[in-house]
């Protein structure tokens, strides 16, 4: 099996060193696991789903969109330290590798993932075959798509209002869920496909996620109030875990995901924001002051010449990133690009989410005012966001891709304002969600990095995922169903695994034992790395 990039690279080689231990160690817990049911005992251990089912039910908990983790309940380890942890897993002690049999199984598994990734992208046991657009076949598969969640997942929510008690609904979790689900389906395709004609729409899609996570990240911590330690890791971890290992497993810049950075970027902002000071946030004054303060960093940073390379110079490293196809661009010029196109549209998410409950307020008056008065106020709605929505789409929309691009920063929040109106001028359609887009909403993390590599194939480091994965040469549309089914299974499994792992991880109300597993871990890596990295210098 030969290798495209013809070597393997420290990072890769300690990758495999941590994981085939992992691996054998978890058959053998689980031989030891076979031998001693097959005995008669009443002892018994707790399967590995059940702790992932645990995981996903704290997720579903938070009230909270993009980018948004939960105070989960961390998996509870034996009282050891983490050297007597460390040195009971080497020396394969039977008992501890009993006791934490799910959690070698759920970091097993991930690793093969991982490098089913790795077969897939950068071995030449599998094809690829070029891009090919249709707009009769685009419409035809996403128009079925919708046919067949309306048919099958069609669901009304009783859900009552945190701040009325009410069925208003407004944005709820359901409904924003679905909003990332439909819109994730036509990113995927547009990435599938080579849909270019869409490459606008993709752009207002990307700056609704972004929105989300300023709108789902202020909720969040101005309700809960939660600034702990323990909410930032768990935050950081399902924003950046994943597609940690498939940097260093691929050789890729963290800017190839530029989704990742971009979300942890304006998610950290809007911690900052809420963060400082946070026992003022209550007084209105305060509120918008702190609002004000980040249009004028966004706009100090972005928009003044010279500041963003001053800012930014020293995280290149992290930043940076150099397309083989494009060698001659700045190193930073990608996270200007895609930072820059969406530097507003957070603080937009915000101001929502800061105005909800009065919007709120609002829309329950409305249901209660008597019938005629109730649909002028619902007509004039639907009339001035669908004549708002034309214009934008006239005179913003169908410009040539350079030039919408200049006035995306400004004017992405018209066409999610007219979708929001729109979605929720009723309490019926507030109250309905197509499950099966909700459901797919819920893994665009997964579903977004796990493209460049199952579903799509770039061949080389840092490359754009140029062609298509192929099983199925002379058969595009068989294997464009073999390849999503398996790409949509992982995306599941890596979705669930993430929150297992984040379970097992990191503890909620411990600060010392999440410092001490942090402190572990980056030791463990840095062990790995330094063999890895004599080893690969004595084979060159």
């Amino acid at each position: 099996m030969a290798v495209d990039s013809g070597y393997f690279t420290p990072g890769q080689v300690s990758f495999f060193l941590g994981v085939i231990p992992l691996i054998f160690s978890w058959i053998y817990a689980e031989w030891l696991e076979y031998k001693k049911s097959s005995l008669p005992s009443k002892v018994s251990h707790s399967d590995l789903v059940e702790l992932e089912h645990e995981a996903i039910k704290e997720d579903e908990r938070a009230a909270l969109m993009e980018g948004g983790l939960t105070k989960s309940a961390s998996t509870k380890f034996p009282a050891s330290s983490i050297t007597t942890n460390l040195y009971r897993f080497i020396t394969m002690d039977d008992s501890f590798l009993l006791e934490n049999r799910r959690i070698l199984r759920a970091l097993a598994e991930f690793g093969a993932i991982l490098f089913y990734f790795y077969i897939c992208d950068r071995m030449n046991i599998i094809s690829d075959s070029s891009k090919n657009y249709s707009r009769d076949l685009f419409l035809f598969l996403y128009i079925l798509l919708i046919i067949v969640s309306a048919m099958t997942s069609l669901k009304k929510h009783q859900d009552k209002s945190a701040f009325s008690g009410k069925s208003i609904l407004y944005l709820n979790r359901h409904q924003t869920e679905e909003w990332k689900g439909w819109m994730q389906v036509l990113f995927l395709m547009y990435h599938y496909f080579a849909a270019t004609e869409i490459y606008n729409a993709i752009r207002v899609f990307i700056a609704a996620y972004v929105w989300m996570t300023g709108f789902g990240n202020f909720s969040y911590y101005y309700i809960r109030k939660d600034f702990s330690v323990a909410r930032f890791a768990q935050m950081m971890w399902r924003l950046n875990f994943f597609v940690a290992f498939c940097c260093i497993l691929l050789n890729n810049s963290y800017m190839l995901y530029y989704i990742c950075p971009m979300h942890t970027l304006f998610t950290l902002m809007v911690y900052g924001a809420l963060g400082i000071g946070h026992s003022y946030n209550e007084t209105r004054s305060v509120m918008l002051l702190k609002i004000l303060m980040c249009f004028l960093l966004v706009f100090f940073i972005w928009e003044v010449p010279g500041v963003f390379e001053i800012v930014w110079g020293p995280f290149a490293f992290l930043l940076g990133y150099r397309d083989p196809a494009k060698p001659d661009l700045p190193l930073l010029h990608e996270w200007q690009f895609r930072s820059g196109l969406d530097r507003y549209i957070w603080i937009i998410g915000m101001m929502y989410a800061y105005f909800h409950p009065n919007v709120e307020k609002l829309m329950e008056k409305l249901e209660e005012s008597e019938t005629r008065r109730r649909r002028i106020i619902k007509t004039s709605i639907i009339t001035v966001a669908s004549t708002v929505g034309y214009l934008w789409y006239e005179y913003v929309y169908k410009l040539d891709k350079v030039s919408y691009n200049k006035l995306h920063p400004y004017t992405s929040w018209i066409p999610i304002t007219v979708y929001i109106c729109l979605r929720n001028v009723s309490q019926q359609l507030r109250s309905v969600s197509l499950t099966l887009f909700a459901w797919l909403g819920k893994i665009t993390l997964e579903t977004y990095i796990s493209q460049f590599h199952i579903w799509l194939r770039s061949n080389i480091p840092n490359g754009q995922p140029k062609w298509l994965l192929c099983f199925l040469p002379d058969y595009p549309m068989l294997n464009f169903m073999l390849t999503t089914a398996i790409y949509i299974l992982l995306s599941c499994r890596l979705f669930e695994l993430t929150n297992t792992l984040k379970s097992a991880f990191i503890p909620t109300r411990d600060n010392l034992k999440l410092v001490q597993n942090f402190g572990a871990g980056i030791a463990i890596f840095a062990c790995l790395y330094s063999i890895s990295y004599i080893i690969v210098l004595i084979r060159s």
